[in-house]
């Protein structure tokens, strides 16, 4: 369960309920009254006192506020101590030579008014006939 500051109380409150019944049922179901709660329930748990009230998350949940406190901040630390996993060697193929880099058109055209066009391209889909027609139609 990923709780979220952004959920609706109604929705946070839904959590906790499924959450207390998750407790309740570990605890009819555990095998000895000294056995930990598991560190699921403690995440869970932690997890929601961030988003609500630790009191109220620890009074529903029927667990020591100072003991949930406690799972929070060592959630915190834990989540500090842990580096980023950094990739090993990740080889980069070499780039093919095929198909060949493309080349750039060049065309200078010039009106018996004195007037220059000069088109440098790479893009093979530009209507250059229409472009020339245009420029030296306009003298």
């Amino acid at each position: 369960m990923k709780i979220r500051p952004s959920e609706t109380p109604l929705h946070t409150d839904h959590q906790l309920d499924q959450l207390a019944a998750q407790f309740e049922h570990w605890r009819q179901t555990r095998a000895h009254s000294s056995e930990r709660i598991p560190q699921h329930l403690w995440d869970q748990a932690a997890a929601l006192a961030r988003v609500l009230p630790h009191t109220r998350v620890a009074q529903h949940l029927r667990l020591s506020s100072s003991d949930l406190k406690k799972q929070m901040a060592a959630q915190c630390e834990s989540q500090a101590v842990t580096p980023p996993t950094l990739p090993g060697f990740v080889e980069v193929p070499p780039v093919p030579d095929w198909p060949p880099a493309p080349t750039a058109t060049q065309i200078e055209l010039e009106r018996p008014d004195g007037a220059r066009l000069r088109i440098v391209t790479c893009e093979s889909t530009l209507p250059l006939a229409a472009l020339a027609r245009t420029f030296l139609e306009g003298s």
